[in-house]
Order: C-alpha cells, then structure tokens, then sequence
C-alpha cells in the first residue's frame, strides 16, 4: 500500500509539471463572457496580461496551473466596465474644487462655498455641481449674495452639466466682462441692473481665460484620484470627452511609468492646436492609451437650456437655445476629419442639433467604410431624423440623463416632443449598437446607476414606477454590451476588449452580486469586489 500511494502522488506530480503555466487562473465563477453568444463560462487562465482559456473550472484546472488561483466562490464576474463617455480628468479636478452637487438651495450652495473657503483661503474660489431645477425656485440664481460675501475674491461656480457659470463681480472684473459684453454661441444673462451673474456655453471661456491653472502636481493627484474612483466601481476604460494635448500626454507619461493603470480613449478638444498637431501626426495607441477622435460641441445643454431646438422652448417664448460651434465651422471640420483617420464624436442635445450634425455626418461619410463617428448624447431627436442612424453613426448615450431630466424635461419640451427624447431602444433599434456611459463628473460615476436607469428607466429611488418612457428601455443583456464590448467597438477597439475571450486583455470586474438576475432595485447596492487590468487587481 506505501509503494502504491508514493506511485500515486509521483504520478499526480507529473500531471502538474505537464499542465501548462499561467500568471493566473480563475475558477468557480458565474461569468458573463458577453462573446458573440452571450455565453457563460465558469473559469478563465491568464498570461502576460491576456485571456488564455476560458472554460469550466475543470477545463481549465486540468490544463492550467498558477501560483495565483482565484476561486470566485460563484461570484459574478464581466469583461471590465468601459464608460463610454465621461470626464474622466475633470472628475479629478473636482476633488480640488468646492462640491456643489445634491444642494438643494441657493442658500446651501453659499454656505458650502463660505466652509470651503474658511477651510482652504484660495485666492480664486472654484466650485462644481449647482442644479437651480434641484431647488425649491428653479431659477438661475444672480451674483448679488456672492458680491456681497465675497467682494475681492473671484468666485466661479460651475453648473452641473458644465455649460453654466455663475461668478461674482470680481470674476468679471478681472475677466474684463462689462455690461455690453457679448460673445456668440451663448449667453451673457442680465437683468434689468445688469449682469446677473450667469453665463451659458461660450461666454464662460472669458471666465476660463483668468481661472489660475492647475499646477502639475495637481494635475497628477487629479489623474490619480480620478483613476482610484473609476477601478472602485469596476471600471476599466474610460472615454474622456475632450483632452488637451498636454493632459494626454501626461496620461501617457503616467501609463507608461505605472503610475496609472486605467485604459483611455482619449477624445482631443476641437482646438486649433489639438487638430494641427494630431491630425497630422495621426492616431496614437498603446496599450493604454488610444487618441484617434476629435470631440466637438455642437450645441448646449437642456437644463440650462443651452440646447439647440427646432422650435422654441415650451417654458421660455422665443428662445431656441444655440449652437456652441458655428455650423459652416463644424461642416468644414467634418470634412477635414473624413480625410484623416480620426473619428469625430459631436455633442449634439437638442432636435436642431442632432438634425444638423446627422445630416453634415451623412453627406461627408457618403462612399466611407467603417468611420463609426458617434453622436456625444443624442438626446432629443425628431421622429424624422432616427433613421440616419442606420448609416454607421453610433449613439453614444448616458441613461441616467433620462433619469436626471425626467422631471422638468417635459417642461423644456413640451408634451410632444420629449416623446423624442432619451430614446435609447429606439437609437439600438436604428443603429444596432449603443455605447454607454456616464457623463461623470455630471452624473455620478457608478456604472451600476447608468445600468439600473437603462433597464428600469428609473431614478434611485425607484420613480416612476412605470418607467420613464418605459418604450425605450433596454434588457439587461443589451445594457451589458453597451458598457462592454459595443462600447469597445465604438472606440475601434473590439478586438482587444469588451469580453472575456482568448487573445483579449484580461481586464474583468468581480462583483458580490448577479447584475443579470438580482432583483432590479437592488442593482444601484452592487459593488465591484475586485477590478482587474491586464489580469492585475488594481
């Protein structure tokens, strides 16, 4: 019986020494390939940073071994989460600046921009996140309050959706904004003593113009902070929409010195020298960083009602909102974008927006294959107009939006027209694809709440019960995808994300529950357990 046991073990160690040698192997897990089949897989191997096999648990032990096995316990697990489009550099400046978001009052907004202050004695005050239709009197609020506590200090306070200041007088006193001052593409608001305060879309690069820059240690500490956010909630990818060329180029930096793990598909700003210098040097792609699209505005944005209609706004007579860039000025860039490799990525908001950039996209796309150019929002859409999305434009959409909006979007528009709006079963239906994302620092940055407002149609707290708009919703699957694998294809880079398959990046998130079958209220409480880039943990 001894020499039997010591021929059994010798045996079992040779089948080890002839099992093939992984970085790491992952069994006993519930995972959602989101492959071509939607298929489930139980374990996966990982070498040099890439899937190897995927398989059952026992497939893959019995081919793999690891010094590092994972068993899942049966926990969940996806390719990583990509956020189709976001801030993410924003983000991370946010976290320098005052925090204006959930205020429920002008009176709250002061009083946290009077603690910041107490606490920090800037010599220019930055804040981010007020929303008027968050308060008691949706209106915008005027400088008057902020003059008067803070009469030397600059004051600039962010809208929510980032198309808004407000700012005191010292602001404008150094930007040099008088009465009179006008700028196209915008407003200067005012009443009947003057400047209010408040200025929406292009006017605010006066305020930008004087606004002291970050220096660079703060701009690696917004990086970073902004990186430790996203892989929290399980994202691996992240779409930033509009990057200066010298906020890229320190990403790469970053990367490269494995300071920052996270993924970036870099949208360049539409200015004179991002365009001279990329357009010209062409695509950049490492494994981490990819910059081949251009991100342009094409108009506002609805709650400041900054969005470009067809027809007047239904609660405010006469106003149409406007177009941010001059539409010859966007049609000429379109068609410098169409002779290089780069796609083009336009903001568009209202239904005069989306009809314009739809139409400029079809005519110099004509004869083009595979451009995959997206619309940043497609928020508001006339019935009319969907179809240009069966041209290979993509939508890239943000749920949660829908969700935000919902309670004074009718207003906006109108009983009729905001039947239009946040049609994001409607755009998959034309398109066959859409590509998720947040939009953080606007909206909050979890993934989960962009899951549960794009199958439930609701906000957090679970209203309405029947769904905003319930027609467009999305099934689970289609949500999946969304921030998965269409997302990666959206960004030319589905070979490489986007699911759990060999040959792939191993980049995965491990949840404590089933996003695909756990109750749907319960989907906004999912956390991400681990998230992993390049088969690391981060």
């Amino acid at each position: 019986m001894k020499k039997l046991a010591l021929l059994l073990a010798f045996v079992c160690t040779s089948c080890e020494y002839l099992k093939e040698e992984a970085d790491m192997v992952v069994v006993n897990a519930n995972i959602y390939t989101v492959d071509s089949d939607f298929s489930k897989a139980e374990a996966f191997a990982v070498k040099n940073g890439k899937f190897i096999a995927v398989g059952t648990s026992e497939e893959i032990r019995e081919i793999y071994t690891s010094d590092q096995i994972v068993d899942a316990d049966g926990r969940t697990i996806t390719p990583g989460l990509i956020d189709a489009h976001c801030h993410f550099y924003g983000l991370g400046l946010t976290q320098q600046v005052v925090d204006l978001v959930g205020s429920t009052s002008y009176a709250e907004v002061l009083e946290r921009v009077q603690q910041f202050q107490n606490e920090q004695q800037k010599e220019f005050i930055i804040g981010r996140g007020w929303d008027q239709n968050d308060w008691e009197v949706k209106e915008f609020p005027t400088k008057k309050e902020l003059d008067s506590i803070f009469p030397e200090t600059p004051v600039a306070l962010e809208r929510v959706d980032g198309h808004a200041y407000l700012v005191n007088q010292a602001a404008f006193d150094k930007a040099g904004v008088k009465w009179d001052t006008e700028v196209v593409g915008g407003e200067i608001v005012k009443n009947e003593f003057g400047n209010t305060g408040v200025l929406i879309d292009n006017p605010m690069s006066l305020i930008d113009a004087v606004i002291p820059a970050p220096t660079l240690e703060a701009k690696v500490q917004a990086l970073k902070d902004a990186e430790r956010l996203c892989l929290n909630y399980g994202l691996t990818t992240v779409n930033d929409a509009g990057l200066n060329r010298s906020t890229i180029e320190l990403i790469d930096s970053l990367q490269q010195n494995g300071e920052l793990s996270i993924r970036v598909y870099a949208m360049i700003s539409n200015t004179p020298e991002n365009l001279e210098h990329y357009l010209y040097k062409g695509p950049v792609k490492t494994e981490k960083l990819n910059v081949r699209s251009v991100k342009v505005y094409g108009d506002g944005a609805l709650g400041s009602r900054g969005a470009a209609l067809k027809v007047p706004y239904s609660d405010q007579t006469g106003h149409y909102g406007a177009m941010v860039t001059p539409t010859d000025e966007i049609a000429d860039l379109a068609r410098r974008i169409s002779i290089s490799e780069f796609q083009m990525n336009t903001h568009a908001i209202g239904d005069s927006a989306n009809a314009f950039v739809l139409r400029t996209y079809d005519n110099v796309l004509k004869g083009k294959e595979d451009r995959r150019w997206k619309i940043e929002h497609a928020q508001v859409i006339e019935t009319s107009d969907f179809d240009y999305f069966k041209n290979g434009i993509i939508p890239s959409i943000q749920p949660t939006h829908a969700t935000s909006d919902m309670y004074w979007a009718k207003d906006r528009l109108g009983k009729e027209r905001v039947k239009g709006a946040y049609a994001y079963k409607t755009l998959l239906d034309k398109a066959g694809i859409v590509a998720l994302g947040t939009d953080f620092p606007v909206e909050q940055v979890s993934p989960f709440l962009t899951f549960y407002a794009a199958v439930t149609r609701k906000d957090s707290d679970g209203y309405p019960d029947a769904g905003f708009q319930i027609k467009d919703v999305l099934s689970r699957e289609e949500a999946l995808k969304g921030m998965t694998i269409w997302a990666a294809y959206s960004n030319f880079e589905e070979n490489e994300k986007g699911s759990i398959e060999i040959g792939k990046f191993a980049d995965f998130t491990i949840f404590d529950k089933d996003l695909m079958k756990v109750e749907a209220d319960e989907i906004p409480t999912i956390m991400a357990d681990q998230t992993y880039v390049g088969g690391v943990v981060r």
